[in-house]
């Protein structure tokens, strides 16, 4: 069983519930050591689900616990994705969008989690699991998308930051070792993208999710595999595969998302055969940090309206 970081993450923040609920655990996939944590439901009901989880870009899954708190009927199962946090790279394939969802199916047969699951992805990981479901109908029951990429990253006003981002990541991989590893994790870089997506005015809220991101955002397994990943996630979007997302989908979005825009999101949703949209206000691209209850809720009546 794995603490909740308190110093990190505020207890206040925190029920006092979730430590009992969390279970960690590591599983080899074809020579991937992929460390995934389960959060058990407090009381099994009626409408318990098991939800797996797929973090965003540069993150893991203590990004998601916030989320993963406020539903204590639920069972979520949420491995770090491999080359992020305390999942080795993969062993000897790129770090692709197929490939990650290669990880998804084979992630889910070792855990025997069947078609009745739910598959939420956050961020890139709202590409990593729409691909996926995409690519295996009837895999999953539900799929929940939470500040989804809904259009190319490399397309309009937000092309000029994402082909200078693209930039970055390939110079650092491309620097001596040291240098390289520096600027990937330079704290002042890191802190400067975390005063960009925090959009809360709560001062509490707002440093524990500078610590967040100064505590995880350079848990990654090496710089040639974070430069694979970065391409991945600019290089798809939700939108190329919406029409074969047949199956029920929720989309929760952030009023003021600056990466996942909400003109994106309302284009998104008409592509989407049977979706729903809830929008958040007053937060952009971390709603899985500073809204967890709303996005709880929505999750909640989601599931429940589809419950059959």
């Amino acid at each position: 069983m794995e603490s909740v970081d308190t110093e990190s993450s505020p207890a206040a923040l925190f029920s006092d519930d979730l430590e009992g609920r969390t279970h960690a655990d590591t599983v080899v996939l074809d020579g991937t050591t992929v460390a995934y944590w389960r959060y058990e439901p407090v009381r099994v009901t009626p409408e318990t689900r098991t939800i797996l989880v797929v973090h965003g870009f540069r993150g893991d899954h203590h990004g998601l616990l916030r989320v993963a708190d406020q539903l204590p009927e639920m069972r979520l199962i949420m491995p770090d994705l491999p080359g992020f946090g305390s999942s080795s790279a993969f062993a000897a394939a790129e770090h692709s969008v197929e490939n990650y969802g290669r990880f998804i199916s084979d992630f889910m047969a070792a855990l025997g989690l069947g078609p009745d699951t739910v598959l939420l992805g956050h961020s890139f990981g709202s590409i990593v699991a729409s691909h996926y479901v995409a690519a295996h109908p009837g895999a999953v029951a539900e799929l929940i998308l939470v500040n989804p990429i809904a259009a190319p990253a490399l397309e309009g006003p937000k092309g000029l930051m994402t082909k200078l981002a693209v930039l970055y990541y390939e110079a650092a991989a491309r620097l001596p070792r040291r240098l390289g590893q520096g600027l990937l994790r330079s704290q002042l870089i890191v802190r400067i993208m975390s005063e960009t997506m925090a959009k809360t005015r709560n001062k509490e809220l707002r440093r524990f999710v500078h610590a967040q991101h100064s505590a995880y955002f350079s848990a990654f397994a090496d710089r040639e595999s974070l430069l694979q990943a970065f391409k991945a996630s600019v290089g798809g979007n939700v939108a190329e595969v919406a029409g074969s997302l047949t199956l029920p989908v929720l989309l929760i979005a952030g009023e003021k998302d600056e990466i996942a825009t909400l003109p994106d999101q309302h284009t998104l949703l008409a592509l989407l055969p049977d979706a729903h949209l809830d929008v958040i206000p007053g937060v952009g691209h971390l709603i899985h940090y500073e809204t967890p209850e709303p996005a709880a809720g929505f999750i909640r009546r989601f599931l429940k309206d589809h419950s059959a």
